[in-house]
């Protein structure tokens, strides 16, 4: 149920939403160059296979303007790196990723609520939350760090176009 009027909620996502998501993301790739590599079909990239929920952030007038995603932790280089240092399994974690927010948009607390919904699912669902951002990404890195994530290490990831990507790995707070 939406919020109060000019409010923006924040929900579970819907096929019907691929459309506005990638829209937001345009605006955000523009913006700030994420994703780093535009992906040829933005909508499939939006909906991984490994994806297990996904949230949006709907303005009052119905438009995307936020998203984030939780996967299994096997498919993300943090939570392969959690899972090492907690002597458990990748399996064990929840990968948080696809966190936007639209330009218009900032500055309303939005990453931190849909940041907040995907971590409350994962601990729900018994998974310890994690995520890897780029090392450029420098908004991302201080919001993950002011909500009180553990930088667990930085890594070279390859990626499908066979570039190599210097992303820090990031824990949740045990509970948080």
């Amino acid at each position: 149920m939406p919020e109060s009027s000019g409010a923006i909620e924040v929900r579970r996502r819907w096929s019907g939403d691929l459309d506005g998501c990638v829209a937001a993301l345009a605006g955000v790739h523009e913006a700030d160059g994420y994703p780093v590599d535009w992906p040829a079909d933005p909508a499939r990239w939006l909906v991984e296979s490994d994806q297990l929920a996904s949230w949006v952030a709907v303005s009052a007038t119905g438009g995307i303007v936020g998203h984030v995603a939780l996967g299994r932790g096997t498919g993300s280089s943090a939570g392969e790196v959690w899972a090492r240092r907690a002597g458990r399994e990748a399996a064990e974690a929840g990968a948080v990723g696809r966190l936007y927010v639209a330009p218009l948009a900032r500055g309303r607390g939005l990453g931190e609520r849909l940041l907040a919904s995907a971590v409350g699912q994962a601990h729900a669902w018994g998974l310890h939350p994690v995520l890897d951002v780029v090392t450029s990404g420098a908004a991302a890195v201080a919001l993950y760090q002011r909500l009180g994530w553990e930088l667990m290490l930085t890594v070279d990831q390859i990626w499908p176009n066979g570039s190599v990507v210097a992303v820090h790995c990031f824990a949740g707070a045990e509970g948080a």
